[in-house]
């Protein structure tokens, strides 16, 4: 029965997903496809369900179905950009806004993609001096498709408030201090061990140590370089100057810069606390994420048309949720659990009645029906689709922020 389900969800999915899915649904209101299974195709090619299951995944980008490992990481910023712009119009079910420097503020309003991305740790170079510390971050940036244009990146680090008493006779440690965040890009890596490497400041900021937050670094120029040509990507330098520190108070002060699994002693922590690189990009394909549930929110605020009274088998939308757990696509997708896809079904008969939302040639092809049978009827299909958007692990585990169009049914009509 499980495998059943699963087979008419895939062949579901993929008619709302690849054109609609008049048609292949009795008439009946359910929230709901999965009644039992008894509306569900008594046997299906495997073969031939993975090679359209396979066809759907290569719509969201996918090469493959993800499998993430059980120790893969979803940011908690991921998260909250995703709920930050959830489906809920109501205020008091959405997240609290994350810490986003204005350049990436700007740069989601135009994305429709936005992928994470943590630091290769085996390749991390790491240095402690007197009154700075220095940490060289490589982030494996080839799964990003090439038909995507990156406009902004933002490299997040987290940062603890520094105690009063973490360093007792070193005013320069209490809370209320200072410390400088410098963030390079790494153009030659240091051929020796005694060397600099060359590099080119891209961002600054002074910081204090009383607060306890994510700062945001704009990286947005060295990522498109690296976009461009990855033999260019040697990675970022990121440095943090303690002023005035003591030789007692240094070791404590860096630890309250999290950039480095090592400089801090909660070890479980550092799965959300390690530096992030965020990159907002566009394939070219529908409208940005944060413009998404803006766009659903108009097509249910217009004006419905009023229907006639025997208009119940007529065209019209009907409920459809598609619950990804029933093809196993919960295993990658983080959010949402499944949507409202709803679907189209109905009559579209002679004459065809202004709400039916009808063409003029659907018109025509109605009329030339009645009189001549050979010609069929115009179809109930969709005429206003509007995106969700979905966050979700890719082949390479990298989580992914992305809209998709045309997943919800707006509005029917005869065609």
């Amino acid at each position: 029965m499980v495998a059943v389900v699963r087979a008419f969800t895939v062949l579901l999915l993929g008619q709302v997903l690849l054109g609609g899915a008049a048609g292949l649904i009795p008439e009946i209101d359910r929230r709901k496809y999965g009644d039992s299974g008894r509306h569900a195709p008594e046997r299906t090619n495997t073969k031939s369900l993975n090679e359209f299951e396979l066809r759907l995944l290569n719509m969201f980008g996918l090469k493959r179905r993800p499998t993430p490992s059980k120790s893969a990481v979803v940011p908690q910023y991921m998260l909250d950009l995703y709920y930050m712009h959830s489906e809920s119009d109501d205020p008091q079910t959405r997240r609290p806004r994350s810490a986003m420097g204005k350049h990436a503020e700007r740069a989601a309003s135009r994305a429709n993609t936005i992928r994470s991305f943590h630091h290769e740790e085996a390749l991390e170079a790491l240095a402690s001096l007197k009154g700075k510390t220095t940490q060289q971050f490589f982030f494996n940036l080839t799964s990003v498709p090439v038909e995507e244009l990156i406009s902004a990146a933002e490299l997040r680090i987290f940062r603890d408030q520094v105690l009063d008493d973490a360093s007792p006779g070193n005013s320069s440690s209490t809370a209320g201090g200072f410390h400088r965040i410098n963030i390079y890009e790494v153009f030659r890596p240091a051929l020796e061990p005694s060397k600099e490497p060359i590099t080119r400041l891209l961002d600054t900021r002074l910081v204090q140590d009383s607060h306890t937050r994510w700062e945001s670094f704009d990286v947005g120029s060295a990522v498109a370089h690296w976009a461009g040509d990855s033999r260019h990507n040697h990675g970022l330098l990121v440095e943090v100057l303690h002023p005035g520190d003591s030789e007692a108070g240094e070791e404590v002060r860096r630890r309250h810069v999290r950039v480095s699994r090592s400089l801090h002693g909660d070890k479980d922590s550092w799965a959300q606390a390690r530096p992030l690189l965020v990159t907002y990009s566009h394939d070219g394909q529908g409208t940005a994420v944060l413009h998404s549930n803006r766009e659903k929110r108009q097509a249910r605020q217009r004006p419905k048309q009023r229907r006639k009274q025997h208009s119940r088998t007529n065209c019209r939308r009907h409920p459809l949720y598609v619950d990804f757990s029933d093809v196993g696509w919960n295993e990658w997708i983080v959010a949402p659990p499944g949507y409202h896809a709803f679907y189209c079904h109905g009559e579209c008969p002679f004459p065809l009645s202004d709400h039916l939302n009808s063409t003029n040639h659907a018109i025509v092809q109605t009329l030339v029906n009645s009189v001549n049978s050979n010609i069929p009827r115009a179809c109930c299909v969709p005429t206003e689709l509007s995106p969700i958007s979905l966050l979700y692990l890719d082949e390479y585990e990298k989580v992914i922020l992305k809209n998709y169009q045309d997943m919800v049914v707006e509005g029917c009509g005869c065609r």
